[in-house]
Parts: C-alpha cells; structure tokens; sequence
C-alpha cells in the first residue's frame, strides 16, 4: 500500500516526512480517545475493503485520523480543505504510511481544484468532508463518481448549510452525517476550540498587544462565543455584532457590547469574523475604520471579509509580515487583513489544540462507521450525530482524564419516567 501510496500521491516533497511524522506523533500522544477508536477499528475491521476520501485541513490531527480510519480497514485517499492550511511536511509523512495524498501548500486556485477531483477519482465508497466541497463537486461537476458513495460526515456548519440546501431541494444523493451539530463538537470544538486557535493565530502572526484593543467579533454563534470570550480573557474590550436577536441579548448578558457593523467599525482595532456569510464587513464599514484596523476571518470561507470592495479603496497592496496583507487607502489610512482573509486560526496557525480535535475526530470515525452500517436505511438524507454516540465520546473523554460522574439509582431512573411520581 505505501509503494501504491506513493506512486500515485501529488504532494510537494517526500523527502519532508521526518518532520511531519513528528507533529503526527506529538498530536496522537494528546488524543487518548481517538487512540482508543483506534484499537477498536482494528480489532473490528469496519471498513475493510472500502475506500475513503477525505478532505480536511491536511495538518497533524487530520493525518491522524486519516491513520485511525486506515487502522480500521479503509485505502484512504485524502486531500486539504483549504489552500493555506496544507502542511507539506505531513502530506509526506502520510504518503510514507500508506494513505494517497493529493494536497499541497498554497496551490493555485486550478490545481487546487483539480487535486481535490483526484481525490474523488479513486471511487470512494465513504467520504469526511469539510465545508460541502466534495459533495458539491460530486454532485454538480463528478455525478459519474457518485454511484460508489454510501454516505459520509460532514465537519462544518458552512458544509451542514449547503447540504441541507440540497436536501430541502432533493438534490443530495447519499445520507451525510451533520458531525458540526453534534454537542461533543460545537460546545468543544467550535467554542473551546476556536476561541484559543483564532487568537493563536493571531497573536503569533501580528505580534501585537491585545489587551485594551477594542476587538469587534461578528457572530455570535459558538465559534463567536469562543472567539469573544478568549478576547475578553486577553483584556480586550469586546463588542459583538449580530443578525439574530436572541444571540444578541446573550451576547449582552454575557457581558459584552452589542451594537451594529456600521457603530463597532468605527471603533475596532481587531475583528475577526465568524458568521459562515458573506460580505459581513464591506465597503461602507471601511469608510469609517480607524486607521490600523486588523481584519481576520475565522469562518469558513474567504469570502466574509469583501476583499474587492476594499482593494477599489486602495492605491497599494503589500505584504508587510508574513500572512499580513497591507491595504494603503486613498485617504491615507492602511488596513491589514491576517492570511488572505481565510481561516486564520489554521492558515496561520496550527488549528485547534489536539486535546479538542481529539473529541470531534472521534466523533468523525463513529459517524463514518454508523452511516457505513446504517446507509441503505438512512437513505439520502442529513442526519444528526446519534446521542449514543456523542456521549461515547464525551465518557472516552473523561475516563481518558481520570475523571468519574455519577449514575442514577433505579429509584431516581423510575422517578424521571414516571408522570405519578412525587
């Protein structure tokens, strides 16, 4: 398999696998419940004789569940999810572990598309997907790859929108599991998660004090949360725009501003951004900026931050640090947006912590595993994360950290099923 692996991989240098089997091996030491799935795949074989593509940010954590899903039976065939997340050293390393690997750091927009495609051409039988991008190609531009596909498992709450879209419409062939809604993920991984990724990211990057900056965090939904709560922990000021007003009266009382794009854009000296929309900070919101004003997105795609409308603004763009873009406006104000205005937490950082991915990768490797058992039944449909499975992962999770809960006695369980209890 690694001779095959090898001979049909499109990465950027085998020779740099030593270092990326290092980063693999420090994050499987910090991921106790996926090692535990692990063993269990073994033993069990549940894809035995299967194919599976998966499209994640190709950095240490994927690679290890890419090994995880591999232990289990499966040829793994897997490519990036986003151009400046793919970590060339660990697309070598997994290429000299057997899994095919059609990803590269910061490919052009057409090979980055057709290294995806390449992925899809081994006939997968089972897919993980981030942000609906295999299943939107399969669908629109490969439908001659689709008969293979059983199913597959979905990471994002962008990827949840899209499918549900063409659920609604009829349009999705195959059942996909909505791994993004599952509570293992979103009060973890999108909270915990995200909120000390994003400022890793751009802390590491800008170099620059937090603590008394006005931060504007756009969203409030658990990636916003995290984000504003870890901001406020740094001791920023934090003000919080939003669409939806339930959000935003919890955004109130959770201490934090709330108010309008057009009143937080003249006040911000940092915004990050994470609505999964688009054009949530635009030209109208540049008229008014201070100058100096950092942008960072933390959504899924590019296209949260209006590049266009800001770039008509300016007479100059240069890259002032490394993953710093810097806008020199007309009137004499500059600007800054953090890794092109993708995924700063990953395009300029390493991603969630392992402890954090360790949960959601878990919950990757049982959805993969449950909609492989269950595809015929579930039809063509998006599904939720079963509950069993979400708290598997939750008690893996506390054994894995020494820590016990308590149970119901049978009385206290009658007592809860029973409308004539007092």
């Amino acid at each position: 398999m690694t001779t095959k692996a090898i001979q049909n991989s499109v990465i950027t240098d085998l020779k740099l696998a030593p270092e990326g089997h290092l980063k693999i091996d420090w994050v499987e030491a910090h991921m106790p419940v996926l090692s535990r799935i692990r063993k269990q795949f073994e033993q069990e074989q549940p894809f035995k004789g299967l194919k599976v593509a998966i499209s994640l940010h190709l950095e240490a954590k994927t690679a290890y569940l890419a090994k995880v899903v591999q232990a289990g039976g499966a040829e793994v065939t897997i490519t990036g999810s986003n151009p400046l997340s793919t970590q060339d050293d660990v697309c070598a390393a997994l290429v000299e572990d057997g899994v095919t690997v059609f990803a590269k750091y910061n490919p052009d927009p057409k090979e980055y598309k057709e290294l995806m495609i390449r992925a899809l051409e081994n006939k997968p039988d089972l897919i993980i997907d981030d942000g609906g991008d295999l299943v939107s190609i399969l669908h629109s531009e490969r439908p001659d790859l689709l008969d293979n596909v059983r199913g597959g498992a979905e990471e994002t709450t962008t990827g949840i929108l899209r499918l549900k879209a063409m659920d609604k419409e009829g349009q999705l062939k195959f059942p996909m599991v909505a791994v993004n809604d599952a509570y293992c993920k979103y009060l973890f991984d999108n909270r915990y998660g995200t909120g000390q990724s994003v400022w890793d990211g751009i802390n590491r990057t800008t170099n620059l004090v937090v603590a008394g900056k006005t931060v504007v965090v756009v969203g409030y939904g658990w990636c916003g949360k995290g984000v504003a709560m870890r901001a406020k922990g740094l001791g920023a000021n934090v003000i919080v725009t939003e669409i939806d007003a339930i959000k935003a009266v919890e955004a109130y009382m959770d201490g934090f501003h709330v108010m309008p794009m057009i009143e937080a854009a003249k006040v911000g000296d940092f915004f990050v951004t994470v609505t999964g929309n688009r054009d949530v900070i635009r030209g109208e919101h540049y008229d008014v900026m201070k100058d100096g004003a950092i942008l960072a997105n933390a959504g899924h795609f590019d296209v949260e931050v209006n590049k266009p409308e800001l770039e008509e603004r300016s007479t100059s763009v240069r890259t002032v640090r490394r993953n710093i873009e810097e806008y020199q406006l007309k009137d004499g104000r500059k600007m800054y947006i953090l890794a092109e205005g993708r995924l700063v937490n990953l395009a300029a950082g390493d991603g969630h912590p392992a402890e954090i991915m360790d949960m959601t990768f878990a919950l990757q490797a049982l959805s993969l595993k449950y909609v492989n058992e269950r595809y015929k039944e579930i039809g063509a449909a998006v599904v939720n994360v079963p509950y069993e499975l979400d708290e598997q992962v939750a008690r893996y999770k506390l054994e894995s950290l020494g820590i016990g809960i308590d149970q119901l006695t049978e009385e206290q369980r009658a007592y809860l099923d029973s409308w004539q209890e007092h």
